[in-house]
């Protein structure tokens, strides 16, 4: 059995976000001081390890909460 079938996932809800903010990926990853193969990694739920630190960038430059970037998905019990 996979860990995330155990423990669940983290989904990376930041390409939804940006674009509710009428921003492009350029002037988010400029604003957010983030490379833009990093900023892919994170639109596209690709992250090994979240950054406290480019998580604080991503909430200030979007104004919004971390619950509303990352969402905790929990795992499907199986009967038995």
């Amino acid at each position: 059995m996979m860990e995330n079938q155990i423990f669940g996932t983290i989904d990376i809800r930041l390409g939804e976000m940006i674009k509710a903010k009428g921003l492009s990926k350029n002037k988010f990853a400029q604003l957010a001081q983030m490379q833009r193969t990093q900023l892919n990694k994170y639109i596209n739920n690709d992250v090994v390890l979240l950054n406290v630190d480019v998580l604080a960038r991503i909430c200030t430059v979007l104004e919004c909460d971390i619950n509303d970037v990352l969402i905790f998905v929990k795992p499907v019990k199986k009967e038995r």
